[in-house]
């Protein structure tokens, strides 16, 4: 029986991507030596990087003015890297806050500077995109969270940075690579792998090039992007297999048809999985419709006196792993990313139909 990994991170990857890791695992390229083994100065693993760079570059269409970086820490370190980089001593940014992780760049940015919180959904547990957000004229910056994997909102619309010399940032760790993005409307973009591009170890910042080597303060080497910049990401030794994956990942997207194909794949799946649980007269979603995630669907009982185990261990018993809702929510959430075959998407359907039929 096929299982289905509906984690919101590490999550799923393609099975192409798994037998080719596998592979790289036990022999990179005709070299009779394991990536895992290779050094980062080798021809062969700096090939890997130019290649993932320039993969990237293509689907994403990132103008020429841009960096490519892939760094470590996940975006936890970024959300004390942007601020330290890109925002001078005394000044501000703005940020809107939609969820856990939003919260935790604020409270990171605050550390550094002042971060003004222009916008938030939190008193209604983050079941909205706030629309009216009033900026700063003096902010440097406004922060986003494009989605929010806990509480499955999404941006469908990006604010537009009413500052004329300010810029767009955004945290993108759980929807990058899922459509097509116009990354010209944004200074810096930065995404963790483990939700939508591979395992987790490896860091996507794209970054344009006047927001390089500020040098507002003294950093530490590491959390400097010039470091980076300067030696394209190899100033120390990269997580190579991770890097490795997240190509694989690339090429598969690619094979697809690139992000075009991919963003039809997903609404696909998200809006067959949002009907069910329209239908379904167990279940509801509670996130305000206009911004439903195609990401992560958080779902609940729309009666009382069901037990939520009792649903978790139906899937489970299903091969359907990991749909538990998080603590803050409870219920149920199905991450469907991008290496969520339809076909994961679909026996869930029919669990839930099942249920029903089991519950009235």
């Amino acid at each position: 029986m096929e299982t289905y990994n509906f984690s919101a991170g590490p999550a799923c990857l393609p099975k192409k991507v798994l037998v080719a890791a596998g592979d790289a695992a036990k022999q990179f390229r005709d070299t009779g030596m394991s990536i895992m083994e290779m050094s980062h100065r080798s021809k062969t693993v700096m090939s890997l990087f130019e290649e993932i760079t320039f993969r990237i570059k293509t689907l994403l269409d990132i103008p020429s003015n841009y960096h490519v970086l892939w760094l470590q820490g996940g975006a936890s370190t970024q959300f004390s890297m942007v601020p330290l980089n890109v925002l001078p001593d005394g000044s501000c940014a703005d940020y809107i806050d939609t969820g856990v992780w939003s919260a935790r760049a604020i409270s990171e940015c605050s550390k550094i500077g002042k971060a003004n919180v222009i916008g938030s959904s939190k008193d209604d547990t983050y079941t909205f995109i706030p629309k009216e957000c009033p900026q700063n004229k003096e902010s440097i910056y406004l922060h986003i969270t494009s989605n929010n994997t806990i509480y499955g909102t999404q941006y469908k619309v990006n604010p537009e940075v009413l500052n004329p010399d300010g810029f767009l940032v955004a945290d993108m760790s759980s929807d990058i690579l899922s459509k097509p993005i116009n990354v010209s409307q944004f200074g810096l973009i930065y995404a963790g792998s483990q939700k939508n591009m591979g395992p987790a170890g490896v860091t996507l910042v794209i970054i344009r090039d006047d927001l390089i080597g500020k040098n507002y303060r003294s950093l530490p080497t590491m959390l400097n992007y010039e470091t980076h910049v300067i030696k394209d990401s190899m100033f120390n030794t990269p997580p190579v297999f991770a890097v490795f994956v997240v190509n694989e990942t690339l090429k598969w997207i690619q094979d697809l048809g690139g992000l075009d194909a991919m963003a039809v794949i997903n609404r696909k799946k998200a809006e067959k999985l949002y009907a069910e649980i329209k239908r379904n007269s167990l279940f509801t979603s509670p996130v305000a419709e206009e911004d439903r995630s195609l990401m992560n669907i958080p779902f609940v009982f729309s009666k009382p006196g069901l037990d939520d185990q009792s649903f978790i261990t139906f899937c489970e018993q299903r091969r359907l792993m990991t749909l538990k809702g998080h603590r803050s929510v409870g219920g149920f959430r199905a991450s469907i990313y991008n290496s969520m075959p339809e076909a994961g998407v679909e026996k869930l359907i029919n669990t839930m139909q099942d249920y029903e039929k089991e519950k009235t």
